[in-house]
């Protein structure tokens, strides 16, 4: 079966899975970090909270950008930055820094 041939509350359904998935294994790496993120694929867990409070706004619903950066991130984010997040090397910085344009999206 194709994916356009399913039921659209089925690929819902999937989507919503695979998200959760996607989120899981963002958890359990959180050795990568998100400039990590940003310079191999342009997003971070940053972009996913963002991109979730915008979804919910297009649905006419106001999410509060810390509540949903939690549940991204499975805590308070202070908490996960305390927790799990290193200074950027001069590499990543620079590397990043040359991306600018396509991370700004």
């Amino acid at each position: 079966m194709k994916i356009d041939q399913l039921p659209a509350s089925t690929q819902q359904a999937l989507e919503a899975a695979t998200f959760r998935r996607l989120l899981e294994h963002l958890d359990s790496r959180k050795d990568v970090q998100n400039i990590d993120l940003m310079n191999l694929a342009g997003f971070c867990r940053n972009c996913l909270s963002k991109w979730y409070v915008a979804a919910a706004k297009e649905e006419a619903i106001e999410l509060d950008y810390e509540d949903t950066r939690t549940h991204i991130y499975g805590m308070p984010y202070a908490e996960w930055k305390d927790k799990f997040q290193t200074e950027a090397s001069a590499a990543q910085l620079q590397q990043f820094q040359q991306a600018a344009p396509v991370n700004e999206k």
